[in-house]
């Protein structure tokens, strides 16, 4: 098990991204158009350079907290979770995940990331409200956000253009008092 976790759950940990990490898989799913389908931001191709100087920028940076999920059991970093855009005067922050290991989908460690990231915004950092955005068709993330008692409070319209179309942005809330683990 590695020394630098940061909360451990049953099946997975989360720890701080690593310059080592570029070395294993991480890269190639960004490349990955399966796993990237939903993924508004992304475009490819996507180069080592790009992800070391990403890694590089979030040491210090407080107000974008990015952790590698790894299983415990293998010791396998399977995807990415962040609290980001951390707003301490009210209280807020978008929170994120991707899943780059297929292989894991499915499986449960993606809502024990979230219940573990949502736990630790809530009742270490303080905060008083999550959000998050997917993709209208990103059936998954739909489900795992109602899953966690998370509230749809909106639709961005025709928001993302990705593969030569327009899709809409599923917009969800989650309050401190609404949570309640599972």
């Amino acid at each position: 098990m590695n020394s630098r976790i940061f909360i451990k759950g049953q099946d997975v940990y989360l720890r701080h991204l690593q310059l080592t990490d570029i070395e294993g898989n991480y890269l190639h799913w960004f490349d990955n158009e399966i796993v990237c389908k939903y993924n508004e931001h992304h475009r490819y191709p996507y180069y080592s350079e790009q992800l070391e100087s990403y890694i590089k920028n979030l040491a210090g940076n407080h107000n974008n907290l990015v952790f590698a999920i790894i299983t415990n059991e293998e010791n396998e970093h399977v995807g990415n979770i962040s609290i980001q855009n951390i707003c301490y005067i009210n209280r807020s922050a978008e929170i994120a995940i991707i899943v780059g290991e297929r292989k894991y989908w499915g499986k449960g460690h993606s809502s024990e990331a979230m219940q573990l990231i949502i736990s630790h915004a809530f009742y270490t950092l303080n905060l008083h409200r999550l959000y998050c955005g997917t993709h209208s068709q990103n059936v998954g993330m739909i489900k795992l956000a109602h899953k966690l008692g998370f509230q749809q409070e909106g639709i961005r319209r025709k928001a993302i253009y990705k593969n030569g179309d327009y899709s809409d942005i599923i917009e969800f809330g989650l309050l401190k008092d609404e949570y309640n683990g599972l």
